[in-house]
């Protein structure tokens, strides 16, 4: 019945928005942060956390160590889009899905060809000289031949342009998160914990009454919802069009 009452609210609004997490990449096998299996959960013996070392502090004082494990575990050159992201572009492409707000940074939403997303914690496409802000892709960080990747214009120390902890998000991205939600009829959170803040407070700015969570375990929005799935994202969502 969830998913003839989620095909129904699809059919008939053309102004639905999408918030995923990490849980619509990990059918791309990316893993996630929180769960048994994930990042956070690791039994693999380290001087630091991954908390510690995926933070703006240690960025600049252990720049070699972080990029060491920047370059495992936050890279994954062989992902590739799933059945969500995929149903996310046709939904774009008929007029239906008018933003994605992502908390991923993997691009995965722009390879699959959707349009409007607005990535909350930045991507790992996007890499920055800290000196003179020339920009780089991801392959010139991949193929640096140190592991701090240098500036080739003024040898400048290059940062991933992605939110680190004790960073702030970017307030135009944002602003029009905000405004995305605010606006939609239909609001379909995807894959997400719902956990991680200020991201997951963005969903009270929502004033719709069509609400719909879908990930594989519980979240403090669940009594909220006005439709409750707990299912793979990428099953549930190519199943609604």
């Amino acid at each position: 019945m969830s998913i003839n009452e989620l095909k129904n609210l699809i059919e008939n609004s053309n102004n639905i928005v999408f918030f995923g997490g990490a849980g619509v990449s990990t059918e791309s096998n990316i893993p996630d942060f929180r769960s048994a299996n994930g990042l956070y959960n690791s039994k693999e013996n380290r001087k630091y956390s991954p908390e510690e070392m995926l933070s703006h502090s240690f960025f600049m004082s252990n720049t070699e160590d972080f990029y060491k494990f920047y370059r495992d575990k936050m890279i994954y050159r062989n992902a590739r889009p799933n059945a969500a992201h995929v149903t996310l572009t046709k939904l774009e492409e008929a007029g239906k899905l008018r933003a994605i707000i992502t908390q991923n940074i993997d691009g995965l939403h722009q390879m699959a060809k959707s349009k409007n997303v607005l990535e909350l914690h930045g991507s790992i496409h996007r890499n920055f000289c800290m000196k003179c802000g020339k920009f780089f892709d991801l392959n010139y960080v991949i193929n640096s031949s140190s592991i701090v990747p240098h500036c080739d214009h003024c040898r400048g120390t290059i940062k991933p342009d992605v939110v680190l902890y004790e960073e702030s998000l970017d307030d135009s991205v944002i602003d029009s998160a905000l405004h995305y939600i605010s606006k939609a009829d239909v609001l379909i959170v995807g894959g997400t914990s719902l956990s991680v803040y200020p991201a997951a407070g963005m969903i009270q700015y929502y004033n719709g009454n069509k609400l719909i969570l879908i990930n594989k375990s519980s979240t403090q929005y669940d009594n909220i919802s006005n439709l409750l799935i707990t299912d793979n994202i990428g099953k549930i969502l190519s199943q609604c069009i």
